[in-house]
């Protein structure tokens, strides 16, 4: 029994030190910043360029010219609304001294009533072109939460920022998700698009 006991003695030692040795032996994976961070505080902090977002997102460039070509057409309508005036006002200097007085103080209302039809008009344009870029933009983001809420289902960050020069002033290229972002919303974009 003494001898049985001082064998498993040894054996156990032997253990130990394997694995002791492979323990401290063994390659560490590196440990990175984001990794020591939420060991640290508990969570994860991502960011996105929001410039590049804008700059290469599908989706915000159809809308951004949806919006140029509505405000082109508001424009060419007041355009339109200004050369009829002017036109009304050329007749009427035209006709000028042949007027009558009555004919003089109808053509001053008529050209009255012209300018202030345009000028509300271009206030009720612009409020138009204006409502609906709110409206489009916060669409816009809207679709940039959801993807960011399903994007971040398995990678539990706490928070993800969208980064933009004049806000931020230092940040850790390692925490960027930029590319994902932006390939997922792109791809999310041409799948709904084709349906």
């Amino acid at each position: 029994m003494k001898n049985f006991t001082l064998g498993l003695n040894i054996v156990l030692a032997i253990a130990v030190a394997v694995l002791f040795y492979l323990h401290f032996s063994s390659p560490k994976k590196p440990v990175t910043v984001a990794e020591k961070q939420v060991a640290a505080n508990g969570f994860k902090i991502a960011y996105f360029e929001m410039d590049s977002i804008e700059n290469h997102y599908e989706y915000l460039k159809e809308v951004r010219k949806g919006l140029r070509e509505m405000e082109q057409q508001k424009s060419n309508e007041l355009t339109a609304m200004r050369n009829a005036s002017k036109a009304k006002l050329d007749e009427y200097r035209k006709r000028g001294s042949s007027m009558t007085q009555e004919e003089m103080v109808k053509a001053n209302e008529e050209l009255q009533r012209l300018d202030n039809d345009l000028k509300n008009q271009e206030q009720i344009k612009m409020q138009e072109l204006q409502d609906e870029s709110v409206q489009k933009i916060q669409m816009v983001k809207k679709k940039i939460e959801e993807y960011l809420k399903d994007y971040n289902k398995d990678k539990n960050y706490s928070y993800i920022l969208a980064s933009s020069a004049d806000i931020m002033y230092y940040k850790d290229s390692a925490y960027s998700i930029t590319n994902d972002v932006l390939k997922g919303l792109n791809e999310e974009y041409k799948k709904n698009k084709k349906q």
